[in-house]
């Protein structure tokens, strides 16, 4: 009922999307899906998902038509290009120039050939007296920068998917973020903002854009 929901959502945004993956459930419905969407600010929208979804209703598969309560988990996250693209201000580092120093016996430059560059956004200090030029000392300490610099973004981006990873609750009582309540009422109820409605057909038709606009304003207000 989920994924009906959300693709449904995604085609009334013009969105792109397809699934990665499909697992269906032992007697009914599914057990894991994976979509990958794409549209401007997708994981915007979508990271408000994030959470426990409790759903309420007579259940179909039970011979005396009794109420059942089922939880199912939404996990958000962007997916982040393998290559990323160093771009280098050059006013935000400091070149340095020095005499380069050998071992006992070896030839010691007597000009400022060595290069010391300091990133001052970053704080990453690198440095090259390998060559004689201090052209190509310098280009070599670039490549040593841009490889540091992108380290630092990988370990950055590692650690959002950690943090978002983190963010994942038990699923069960106490933990849902939204209800889905088709008896002995209708009613979806976003508990985080208390944001709510009774037309749940509209709702499971992929009218959800009311639910991620007052999750986003709520956020704006927390953080302001």
């Amino acid at each position: 009922m989920l994924y009906r929901m959300y693709t449904r959502w995604f085609d009334a945004k013009g969105w792109s999307w397809k699934t990665l993956d499909y697992l269906p459930g032992e007697e009914a419905g599914l057990k894991d899906a994976t979509i990958e969407v794409k549209g401007n600010f997708a994981f915007g929208y979508l990271k408000a998902e994030n959470g426990i979804h409790r759903l309420v209703r007579i259940s179909p598969f039970d011979s005396n038509s009794r109420r059942h309560t089922s939880f199912a988990s939404v996990y958000v996250y962007p997916l982040y290009e393998t290559e990323i693209e160093i771009v280098i201000d050059m006013n935000e580092v400091r070149v340095d120039t020095y005499r380069a120093s050998g071992a006992g016996g070896q030839h010691i430059n007597k000009t400022d050939s060595a290069v010391r560059l300091t990133h001052e956004p970053s704080g990453i200090v690198v440095q090259c007296q390998n060559e004689r030029s201090q052209h190509k000392n310098k280009e070599t300490a670039m490549k040593m920068l841009k490889a540091r610099l992108h380290q630092l973004e990988k370990e950055k981006e590692q650690a959002k998917m950690d943090q978002m990873a983190s963010s994942k609750t038990e699923i069960g009582w106490g933990n849902q973020i939204r209800s889905y309540v088709f008896h002995p009422y209708t009613m979806v109820k976003d508990h985080r903002t208390k944001h709510e409605t009774g037309n749940i057909q509209a709702v499971m038709n992929g009218d959800i854009d009311g639910f991620i606009k007052a999750y986003l304003l709520n956020q704006m207000g927390k953080e302001s």
